[in-house]
């Protein structure tokens, strides 16, 4: 599902299909099976929406580019039904597009990066630690070399 919150998204008129394509191009990278037949929620959302849900939830009084959240059933729920529910991302309209114009990079290619990135945090990859990251980044780039967007981590 995909729900335009807060924010200017029209520098994204095919948002939906920029973002179905991720999430499709990274269910079929082996680590990305964890998505087929499972749902996750987009949010896409402005600066101020995302700057008050990362305070409240990661106590961090500051707006991001992306939030993941694993969906967390409540009780009585069947785990058969949970399983199905990845979680949501909210992504900030503001915070993409600032730093797609200081990356030098087309927007909805950032747009799609930080979708396979909270897609990716739903599924359970981190980059707290070195390894992590760097087995999170190599995932990235692969499935963003199958969108045709160059790796988002090259060195300049």
């Amino acid at each position: 599902d995909i729900a335009i919150e807060a924010g200017d998204w029209s520098a994204f008129p095919d948002v939906e299909r920029l973002v179905a394509l991720a999430g499709r191009a990274l269910s079929r990278h082996p680590e990305g099976e964890g998505l087929v037949g499972r749902e996750a929620s987009v949010v896409l959302a402005d600066d101020a929406t995302v700057q008050r849900l990362n305070a409240t939830y990661r106590a961090k009084d500051k707006p991001t580019n992306v939030l993941s959240f694993p969906f967390e059933p409540p009780p009585g729920m069947p785990e058969s039904e949970a399983d199905r529910y990845l979680g949501d991302i909210i992504l900030s309209a503001e915070t993409l597009l600032r730093e797609a114009a200081e990356l030098g990079i087309a927007p909805a290619h950032h747009l799609q990066h930080l979708v396979v990135h909270g897609l990716l945090h739903l599924l359970g990859f981190d980059h707290i630690e070195e390894a992590e990251a760097e087995e999170m980044e190599a995932v990235e780039r692969q499935v963003l070399a199958g969108l045709g967007i160059a790796d988002p981590y090259a060195a300049d």
